[in-house]
């Protein structure tokens, strides 16, 4: 064996022995929220399908038209040949419902994680400074970095500390990026006061509204975390949403005024240099966003399940963080103990995976259980007799 390999060895072998090892399961079938894994049924309680559409039949119906009519891949670039009309009616219906400023456009990437890295590096570079939340998404973090500004963090949600930075800075741009509803803690940032301090320091607000788009809004419209605070409508707002979650389908875009979204596909790598997605992944999105905009009945389900969930979770020994969305975060504290937890629900037929750093801080290994209008209230009093019941064990002498 060679030492590079070796090297490799024992480093996979200490991740193993501090319980930071990840595995795979094989998803077979799905049936709303019942997965066939492995050759087992489980009920799943780690998906991103807060809305169930992701097996909708609806949406796979117009995800076969689409491959119809348009074939299954792109086949260039969107500069080139790969901006299908589809594409395009999809990017207008997006711009006109986030609506984050007047006369807003979008762009369709095939990831969030590309739209982030899209973002920051287009609009800033050395000289300027990014100002991120501690518990931002790897995706801002890693766009800021490789945008070659200052990367400044502040402590989470703390925006005394971020006014301060900000004031500090003496950069030519600056840029404040935020996860909207953070994706491991589940809670919502304070999009008003960061909106304000973008307008008192001259900054853009880059917004990752990843798992607040179709479930939060107002008046249950399901528009996202902007509505969700009634944002006043502003040119500093670049909204990023991704397409893979309450949507059911798969990608991300980008919602802002026109001279961000030229800026975008004009410079933009992660847009210019790579194969656009398939046109009827754009097709099965429309039926998808409609069916957001038309069923608010699946939002007021799983805000029901929610709500049951923390009731039934309040006596449990492990801390619920305050979480009003569908991220339930369960603190274990340590990485054994977080993975016992997750292995224990395994053979109860409950699926329900175990969060580790470097995802979350240190000491805040968690089960990140994650509720979707797709389950039933016996679902969930289900996983909360199991946890009940794994909690009387844990605390018998």
């Amino acid at each position: 064996m060679s030492r590079l390999v070796a090297e490799l060895e024992d480093a996979l072998a200490e991740r193993e022995a501090t319980g930071l090892g990840r595995r795979r399961h094989a998803v077979e079938t799905r049936r709303g929220a019942r997965l066939t894994v492995d050759g087992r049924e489980v009920l799943h309680f780690g998906s991103n399908d807060y809305l169930g559409l992701a097996a909708d039949p609806r949406v796979i119906k117009a995800a076969q038209e689409g491959a119809a009519r348009h074939g299954v891949g792109a086949g260039a670039s969107h500069l080139i040949s790969g901006h299908f009309s589809a594409h395009e009616a999809l990017e207008r219906e997006l711009a006109d419902w986030i609506a984050p400023c007047a006369d807003p456009r979008a762009l369709l990437f095939s990831t969030g994680y590309m739209a982030s890295l899209a973002i920051v590096t287009a609009l800033c570079g050395r000289g300027d400074a990014v100002f991120g939340d501690r518990l931002n998404h790897a995706c801002l973090n890693d766009a800021a970095l490789l945008s070659r500004a200052a990367f400044i963090r502040y402590r989470h949600g703390e925006l005394d500390e971020l006014r301060r930075r900000l004031t500090d800075s003496r950069a030519r741009r600056k840029l404040i990026c935020t996860d909207a509803v953070f994706s491991m803690d589940g809670d919502i940032a304070p999009l008003l006061g960061l909106l304000e301090l973008a307008e008192d320091y001259d900054a853009w607000l880059v917004v990752d509204d990843a798992h607040g788009l179709g479930v939060l809004g107002r008046d249950g419209d399901g528009r996202g975390t902007l509505a969700h605070f009634g944002l006043a409508s502003s040119e500093r707002i670049v909204y990023m949403g991704t397409l893979g979650k309450a949507a059911g389908v798969a990608g991300a875009f980008v919602a802002a005024h026109r001279a961000v979204i030229d800026t975008l596909l004009q410079t933009a790598r992660p847009y210019v240099f790579t194969t656009a997605s398939p046109p009827l992944l754009a097709c099965a999105l429309q039926a998808s966003l409609a069916i957001i905009r038309d069923e608010p009945q699946r939002r007021l389900r799983l805000f029901a399940l929610i709500a049951r969930f923390r009731d039934g979770a309040a006596t449990l020994p492990w801390r619920v963080l305050p979480s009003e969305t569908a991220i339930q975060p369960l603190v274990v504290g340590d990485n054994a103990g977080a993975l016992g937890l997750s292995d224990a629900l395994w053979q109860r037929g409950l699926w329900v995976p175990a969060i580790r750093p470097p995802t979350i801080p240190r000491d805040t290994a968690r089960l990140r259980i994650t509720l979707s209008a797709a389950h039933t209230e016996a679902d969930v009093a289900r996983l909360l007799a199991a946890l009940t019941e794994l909690a009387e064990r844990a605390c018998a002498p």
